[in-house]
């Protein structure tokens, strides 16, 4: 790599208006920050190289906003995309900061909020199809309780299920081309939210009625959170075709959710994210859902929106090299990685076969060397910047 990349549209990064427009606002301070005008940031989005938005319905249109003002704002925003070239490629619904969803959405005890939040939902489906998205987030972050004797788990997952299973429903009779993918988070705002982390969320995926509608949107911040590993947890949703879209931020392991921008948290973990969507052929929108430092004005930023793209753009060209590396391909076949590749069990073997196989020398297969130090060293190096 002889300089610093240049983010381009075809690369296909997005970001929400909630990222690049956070106040700065925590649960310790006030705003550092006045509110963006969502068009201002697709124009600065643009300039800088992105491809496509994401937003809530309560991001773009005020809660409570009358249908006039609803309808101005919207045929604003359509103004604004078609005057950058952003596209939408992914929506979603607000079902956590108002007070009215303080004991959840989907699961609240309280059957009129489910009842509201679904209907919340639907409405914003609508506005998705008609902007064009094909992905629809749903993070459940007031989906959860801080007591056991709160929330019926069994019956909390049962009105979880409803919910998708009915908004699976809406969009089929619809018509729209929409898929939906589950955000997991482990905590915050909630003591213990439901579906915490990938496996959870595929697991419940199974029990829908129309599963082929619904996968996962993995965020690094939140896998980190529980103490997992995030580039594992891709690797698992893409091998089950459940990946259906992908939010990319920087963390320093198990704490509260940091936001960092990408690249500037876990680096080494950011690199096995980065190596394995490239290794599993993920070809969707890659999103950034970061929180610019609330010490940062308005260049701060964007500063720090640009920096996501680039240091992905970074890690994508050193793990492009990594596996390009003739060393690294002498230490991949030395670690026997393309032999796990291999089948266990021969052509027309089964267990009988297996049960009548000479057992090999398993004292020498115990002492054999499996070489990872060395392989994982060259990714380090690669990483550091001394190869490639």
């Amino acid at each position: 790599m002889t300089q610093i990349p240049t983010p381009r549209p075809e690369d296909k990064f997005s970001f929400g208006l909630w990222t690049v427009g956070w106040q700065g606002r925590d649960p310790f301070g006030e705003a550092t920050r006045e509110p963006m005008d969502p068009v201002h940031a697709l124009e600065k989005l643009a300039e800088l190289g992105a491809y496509g938005v994401n937003f809530h319905d309560d991001d773009l249109i005020p809660f409570g906003s009358d249908d006039a003002s609803r309808d101005a704002i919207i045929e604003r925003f359509k103004k604004g995309l078609a005057d950058t070239g952003l596209v939408v490629t992914t929506s979603t619904t607000n079902l956590f900061t108002h007070p009215v969803f303080k004991d959840g959405g989907f699961t609240s005890n309280l059957r009129d909020v489910r009842r509201f939040a679904i209907r919340k939902v639907m409405r914003n489906i609508d506005l998705a199809a008609e902007l064009g998205a094909e992905i629809y987030v749903a993070w459940g972050g007031r989906e959860g309780s801080e007591y056991g004797a709160s929330k019926d788990v069994s019956a909390a997952l049962d009105r979880y299920k409803e919910a998708f299973d009915l908004l699976g429903q809406y969009v089929v009779d619809q018509g729209y081309d929409l898929k939906f993918a589950i955000e997991p988070k482990p905590n915050e705002p909630r003591g213990d939210i439901l579906l915490p982390t990938i496996g959870h969320a595929l697991a419940f995926i199974e029990t829908l009625e129309r599963p082929e509608l619904v996968g996962v949107n993995p965020e690094i911040g939140h896998e980190e959170m529980a103490g997992v590993n995030a580039a594992h947890g891709y690797a698992q949703a893409l091998w089950q075709g459940k990946l259906f879209h992908i939010d990319l931020n920087g963390q320093h392991g198990p704490r509260y959710d940091q936001d960092l921008r990408f690249g500037a948290g876990n680096v080494r973990g950011a690199f096995w994210v980065v190596d394995t969507l490239l290794a599993g052929g993920y070809d969707g929108t890659v999103h950034f859902d970061y929180k610019p430092a609330r010490t940062e004005g308005e260049a701060g930023v964007w500063a720090s929106a640009e920096a996501c793209m680039t240091n992905y753009l970074i890690l994508r060209e050193k793990a492009q090299a990594f596996r390009a590396d003739p060393e690294v391909q002498e230490a991949l076949a030395a670690a026997a990685l393309p032999e796990l590749a291999q089948p266990t069990l021969g052509d027309g073997e089964t267990w009988q076969q297996l049960k009548d196989w000479d057992l090999p020398d398993v004292e020498a297969l115990a002492v054999r060397d499996a070489g990872f130090e060395r392989l994982d060293q060259l990714a380090l190096e690669h990483l550091y910047g001394v190869r490639g």
